[in-house]
């Protein structure tokens, strides 16, 4: 599971429709930006793990954690961050997991960081997504579980 972070100062999420564009994922304020990706070896487990380590880990303003200051995370899926382009000029996304397999582990690290007492925002898993944020640093660390 790998995923990238980042320290913002708000964030959303809209989805592009037939009908328009509407947001589905809004954070405002000091919080994380976390695109999330799966591939074929990921377990419940990992996904555990990422979430315990997404809300505890010390990048907000002064070295504090979202736990401590209770700032709300908005996490998005992203199939792209297991793409590979070491070769020729377009990726290949073997190392991705399908959709069916990756969904329930997107929405696992969600549901754990919801247990953690987290305030967390969600993109749609599989559609056609805009992301607009305040990358506040900028500060983006990757994390590999």
């Amino acid at each position: 599971m790998r995923a990238v972070v980042q320290r913002v100062d708000g964030a959303k999420v809209s989805v592009v429709t037939d009908a328009g564009t509407e947001t589905v994922g809004e954070i405002v304020g000091e919080g994380l930006c976390v695109l999330v990706g799966v591939t074929h070896e990921d377990t419940a487990e990992k996904a555990g793990q990422l979430a315990r380590k997404l809300w505890s880990l010390r990048i907000l303003e002064g070295e504090k954690s979202c736990s401590d200051v209770n700032a709300p995370l908005l996490v998005i899926s992203q199939f792209t961050l297991y793409g590979d382009a070491r070769k020729g000029r377009r990726p290949t996304w073997n190392a991705a997991a399908p959709g069916p397999a990756a969904e329930p582990l997107v929405d696992e690290v969600v549901a754990r960081l919801r247990e953690l007492g987290a305030t967390v925002e969600t993109g749609r898993f599989g559609a056609d997504m805009r992301v607009s944020l305040t990358n506040h640093g900028p500060f983006t660390v990757q994390l590999e579980m």
